[in-house]
């Protein structure tokens, strides 16, 4: 090869290597602007928290690369904006219903329903303080390790449908609705043991996913029981820290989570080995939504079949702009209805004198994977915290 051939070949391989940096930091920045913007709304709009102080919290630690995105909040139009170095643009709307929803897009305003205070939770739980429990609110609160904040929000602790301990850190109210991220699994649980006690699912049958039909499609055979255990085979990357990552891209740079999820292809045999994956979550409130078969009523779905029973006034999953509930990580309660969620499980179930899920499904939820070799995970709930989530240390 001549040298100007070699020359030529460098200038080739060169703009390659530059035209897939641009992309790689065009999607780094859609990613960071779509967060501090689904982030900002959420919990300004939805949970009415102060708007600087949401705004300090979400650029400390490994979130410092948000201070470079410039985002704001109109509360009367109900959006907040992002954006960085002009480069992308984005907003989420607070729907009510929906909580915040990400449009890369400005979003039609028409039809807006105004946002007033939701008041008491209803049917409180009953309040009788142990004092004794103070020095257990205190560790709760204290920060042992400087470069591992806890940042701990809220405590409840309820016995016998009695709250004995209680709470917040400054900001924080017993009426705040605060983000349970995976924590919205187990209300992915509890929608699914209603539908399985309805007898519209069945966790040994194979999930419900329109693209995964095909009797030749490998996907076609994996069942509810592997989703819920994190099972399914299913190629997924998990990584949190990743800005480009099929989690994050999933939540914060997709139209729908569920569908993104099921585009995966097979890593291994469904039910041979045991992967968390948020995706998994999606893919079965992609499931949920083809069994009911009918928009609203999947979008009232969580309120009537659940919240409003256990009195869970403040709970919303919140949505994709597909309308699909990202079930794996955008669940917003105040502590004590997450608290009244707990007590479900707690109650086998049963909600007063109503079972709500089925006959031995806490008892299943509980139970190991078979393919979680360290026997920590059951049917979507943590068995055992791991240590990367115990904010020890």
């Amino acid at each position: 090869m001549t040298r100007t051939a070699w020359r030529r070949a460098g200038w080739i391989v060169g703009a390659a290597l530059l035209l897939a940096g641009g992309v790689y930091v065009l999607r780094v920045a859609s990613i960071l602007a779509a967060y501090k913007a689904k982030m900002l709304c959420s919990e300004v709009l939805l949970a009415h928290r102060d708007s600087q102080t949401v705004l300090t919290e979400l650029e400390v630690d490994d979130l410092t690369p948000l201070r470079y995105v410039s985002a704001s909040v109109d509360a009367p139009a109900r959006i907040a904006t992002a954006s960085l170095a002009g480069l992308v643009r984005h907003q989420a709307v607070y729907q009510d219903v929906r909580g915040c929803v990400l449009h890369s897009a400005p979003p039609n305003r028409a039809g807006a329903a105004s946002h007033g205070d939701e008041g008491e939770p209803g049917d409180a739980l009953a309040s009788d303080t142990n004092r004794a429990l103070e020095p257990v609110l205190d560790r709760a609160f204290a920060e042992p390790n400087p470069e591992r904040p806890r940042r701990t929000r809220a405590v409840v602790v309820v016995q016998d449908g009695h709250i004995v301990a209680e709470r917040y850190a400054p900001g924080f109210t017993k009426d705040t609705p605060i983000l349970g991220w995976s924590m919205t699994k187990t209300m992915m649980n509890a929608l699914v043991g209603i539908l399985v006690k309805e007898g519209r699912l069945a966790i040994d049958r194979p999930v419900p996913i329109p693209e995964w039909q095909d009797a030749g499609d490998p996907r076609h055979a994996i069942t509810l029981d592997q989703m819920l255990r994190m099972s399914s085979g299913l190629e997924f990357d998990e990584s949190a820290w990743n800005p480009v990552s099929d989690v994050t891209v999933m939540l914060l740079g997709s139209r729908d989570a569920g569908l993104y999820a099921a585009q995966k292809s097979l890593a291994a045999a469904p039910g041979t080995v045991w992967h968390y994956s948020s995706g998994t979550t999606n893919i079965i409130s992609r499931a949920i939504r083809a069994v009911i078969n009918n928009d609203a009523r999947y979008a009232d779905f969580p309120r009537r079949a659940l919240f409003d029973r256990l009195g869970m006034s403040s709970a919303v999953i919140e949505t994709d702009p597909s309308g699909a509930f990202i079930g794996s990580s955008f669940g917003y309660a105040s502590a004590r209805d997450w608290a009244r969620h707990g007590m479900l499980y707690v109650n086998d179930g049963v909600w007063g004198k109503e079972r709500i899920l089925p006959e031995g499904w806490v008892k299943y939820t509980h139970s190991p994977a078979p393919a979680d070799p360290l026997e920590r995970y059951g049917a979507h709930v943590w068995l055992r915290v791991a240590d990367g989530y115990s904010g020890d240390g």
